[in-house]
């Protein structure tokens, strides 16, 4: 029997003897041909694949649909049963048995066909192909940053790809993308003045490319921009016809339900308030409207009902008003998808995110049906609110996350620079992925840049949950290889560590301590607390990594300095600067007061910290030829301090007066000290001494210590000299595991005895403020005689995932800070 496709024909006996052999895709003469299925989706990840392969090789491929059109190479890509794949797989007698019904997976095989070698990437769905074809571009050496943050591919002589036989494995999480948000500063005036300008908006052509990046990221989903600087997503012509092109699932967020944007989409003057209690009858209509226009596309939606712009419910006098509103909404939502979609309604995506006061409504007793993804978030600050207790992972709609990496609102925002620490991000994912939340993770991205990494790094996790095995460094490390090549890595990762510590102990957008509202008594700057020590310390720190980034920026090759500026040299020399011009504004105040000299010097010098953030934010946006141009501002939200200041002059002293260098007398002893034991586990990367020590996940909750079936951690020290102590116990500020557990340990001082500390904090109180800000949670121990000699501490896990950071040991007299750890005594 002889097999023909198109203008070849060969023995089927022939095809099953013949060994695999290694492919060759780029020859230096030819490149190989690629085949696609014929659609959309399918079409754009071929154009995809060809401007890749043209970048390595200098070649630009043949794309076509047809297999008669093959040369000696050929990439057939398309789903299992796509007419082109499924002849290659028919004539080499490989069997993609295992493709119907999976969630985006593919099987890549090299199938040798007499004159013609084919290289098959069959998908069991549009992404899973779509993945496929990802992988392989990853093999050529391309980055998924290669347009978003100019990581320019890299000419081959010859490209050569690995032939074994693939079958991936499914995602991790079901639905995995970003939110758009907060869009009003970067990617919003970016959009309409530079890049998609005949929507003047974020329109079709910057979603396409926003889409593009999500493939290379290996996410399938977004939730659009929303606030009133945007017109709305389906407003806008194109918009939606393209997410259907990229098979992107479409969401949003959790104050838009039925996928409608509230803020642009509901006119107050014609359609009255949005109040349900008084106004049913035109809600109900507005969201059906929509759910008719987009029920044939592929949406995940949000239920439930909040204010218009991320506000609670309107018109509700009580909580429990509000709770039996919410869930009579819910019933009439449902019923509205199933009868628009024709679908038993469990078969419909459909997620009530429990943001901000709809959390409480649940904690007050809100029913969430069964099937309906229920959405744990972050307190907006990198730390989980609560996950799922083991009734709840029971929900057949599954658990999932929102997560932010950018963040607009109260005590202060961060939409400028990605500073989260990405030890804190692993940890979060890690403990949402063992409490069973792995239907959807989406992660408050901002104007994607400059989060760059960060992104990455969720979305990376978020496909593929067993690289929470590998430490934050490990992860780092290859990324950075990956941008700047393996020589590069190490010295990389070292630079970027440095600036991730600077920013745990404060974020730049949080130094002003004092906007958005207070975060330090009276706005005092606690880095001059202790007469400016700690401020000379942090600035110190930053100069040395300011040098060490630009001398490692200055040997990369000119290809790379586009992508070296905006992904390393400008948030590091951002936040350089932004901490100079405000330390040293308050050092120079400082020494005036006390005449003491070079209060003038420290001026000059934040004023030249003021002037090179501005140059550094213009040769952002005029990177690439201005493609960046309105992407990079320098002071979102126009919030104090960012603000260039007053820059006073002072007079030099006629006679100075020295002031002596203040003596921390702490002790300060890293959390991982004590060693993980049967308790507890080290969590890399994420003290402010080292790592920290977590208490399992899978820990009972302990009504009380002696009841408690953990192994203390032990820790040991030396008091100089008889006198009173206070021994601080320092944790990072995250919240209760699930509803069914506290935040407590158990504290013993030698062999005195236990004490319970609970760490827990409610809702946006002044304490929670605190803590998020400066990453920090604190409970103190005072001991008003403690003898001089060897001591002992105890801590007792008494509920799981409680994260000690540090212990710190202040004799009589230590200043006693809240955030950073002392940096003597160490």
């Amino acid at each position: 029997m002889t097999l023909r496709f198109g203008h070849l024909a060969w023995p089927l006996a022939l095809l099953a003897a013949l060994p695999a052999s290694a492919i060759t895709l780029y020859d230096g003469k030819q490149v190989a041909t690629v085949v696609h299925e014929d659609n959309a989706t399918a079409a754009l990840a071929a154009r995809l694949l060809a401007r890749d392969l043209q970048a390595v090789s200098g070649m630009a491929p043949k794309v076509t649909t047809s297999l008669a059109d093959c040369g000696p190479v050929c990439i057939v890509l398309g789903r299992h049963d796509a007419p082109q794949v499924a002849s290659v797989a028919a004539a080499a007698q490989l069997s993609l048995g295992e493709l119907p019904g999976q969630w985006e997976r593919y099987r890549r095989a090299v199938v040798p066909a007499g004159a013609t070698t084919y290289l098959l990437i069959a998908g069991s769905d549009a992404r899973g192909a779509t993945w496929g074809v990802v992988d392989l571009t990853r093999e050529l050496g391309v980055s998924s940053w290669e347009w978003w943050a100019d990581v320019a591919p890299r000419r081959q002589a010859n490209i050569t790809v690995d032939d074994r036989t693939v079958l991936s494995k499914p995602p991790s999480v079901k639905y995995r993308g970003i939110f758009l948000n907060d869009e009003d500063w970067g990617l919003q005036p970016w959009a309409a003045k530079t890049y998609d300008k005949q929507a003047q908006d974020i329109g079709p052509a910057a979603y396409a490319r926003i889409y593009e990046l999500l493939w290379r990221l290996k996410a399938n989903t977004i939730w659009p921009a929303m606030h009133d600087s945007t017109k709305p997503f389906y407003q806008i012509a194109g918009n939606p016809q393209t997410a259907r092109d990229y098979a992107i699932v479409v969401g949003t967020s959790h104050a838009e339900p039925m996928m409608r944007n509230n803020v642009r989409e509901w006119r107050q003057q014609q359609d009255g308030e949005f109040n349900y209690f008084t106004n049913r009858d035109r809600m109900l209509a507005y969201w059906q409207r929509r759910v008719d226009e987009v029920k044939d596309d592929e949406n995940i939606y949000s239920l439930g009902v909040r204010g218009v712009h991320d506000s609670p419910m309107e018109g509700a006098r009580s909580t429990e008003q509000a709770r039996d509103a919410v869930a009579e909404v819910i019933g009439l939502q449902r019923r509205m998808l199933a009868r628009s979609t024709g679908k038993p309604v469990g078969e419909i995506p459909q997620a009530l995110t429990l943001y901000k006061e709809v959390l409480d409504l649940y904690q007050a007793g809100l029913q969430v049906p069964g099937n309906a993804t229920i959405v744990w978030p972050d307190d907006n600050y990198g730390y989980l609110a609560q996950l799922s207790t083991a009734q709840e992972r029971t929900r057949a709609g599954g658990a999932g996350i929102y997560y932010h990496l950018s963040y607009w609102g109260r005590p202060h925002d961060y939409l400028w620079l990605g500073s989260t620490r990405p030890a804190l991000v692993r940890e979060q994912l890690d403990r949402a992925w063992q409490t069973g939340a792995r239907t959807m993770w989406i992660a408050n991205v901002g104007d994607i840049k400059p989060l760059e990494y960060l992104t990455q790094y969720f979305l990376d996790i978020a496909f593929d949950h067993t690289q929470i095995a590998q430490t934050p460094d490990q992860h780092l490390r290859a990324w950075l290889a990956a941008q700047f090549g393996a020589n590069h890595a190490e010295a990389l990762a070292a630079l970027k560590r440095e600036y991730y510590d600077l920013a745990w102990e404060r974020r730049p957008e949080f130094m002003g301590f004092g906007q958005t509202e207070p975060t330090t008594p009276n706005g005092v700057n606690a880095y001059l607390r202790t007469g400016g020590d700690e401020a000379r310390r942090r600035l110190a720190r930053y100069d040395a990594l300011v040098k060490q980034t630009e001398q490692l920026g200055a040997a990369l090759p000119a290809d790379r300095q586009d992508a070296y500026f905006e992904l390393v040299l400008y948030p590091v020399r951002a936040s350089a600067n932004l901490n100079a011009r405000i330390l040293k504004l308050e050092l120079a105040a400082a020494m005036a007061r006390q005449s003491q000299t070079g209060a003038r010097q420290q001026v000059e010098q934040a004023k030249a910290a003021h002037a090179a953030l501005v140059a550094d934010t213009a040769h952002y946006n005029a990177l690439a030829g201005g493609k960046w141009n309105h992407m990079m501002d320098l002071a979102p939200r126009r919030l104090p301090v960012f603000q260039a200041p007053v820059f006073p002059d002072y007079p030099e002293p006629v006679k100075a007066i020295a002031i002596p260098a203040s003596k921390v007398a702490v002790i300060s002893l890293a959390a991982a000290a004590a060693g993980e034991n049967a308790s507890w586990e080290v969590v890399p990367g994420l003290g402010s001494n080292g790592d920290a020590l977590r208490s399992r996940l899978e820990l009972a909750s302990a009504t009380t210590v002696d009841a408690a079936a953990t192994v203390p951690l032990v820790y040991r020290f030396e008091h100089k000299s008889a006198g009173g102590a206070k021994i601080r116990l320092v944790a990072v500020p995250v919240h209760r595991l699930t509803s069914a557990n506290g935040l407590r340990i158990g504290v013993r001082i030698d062999d005195g005895a236990w004490e319970v500390l609970d760490f827990r904090t409610f809702g946006r109180s002044d304490e929670w403020k605190q803590n998020v800000l400066s990453n920090t949670a604190v409970r103190t121990v005072t001991r008003p005689q403690l003898a001089a000699g060897a001591h002992r501490i105890e801590v007792m896990a008494l509920d799981p995932g409680f994260i000690l950071d540090r212990i710190d040991i202040l004799a009589d007299g230590a200043p006693d800070h809240y955030g950073a750890p002392p940096t003597s005594g160490r």
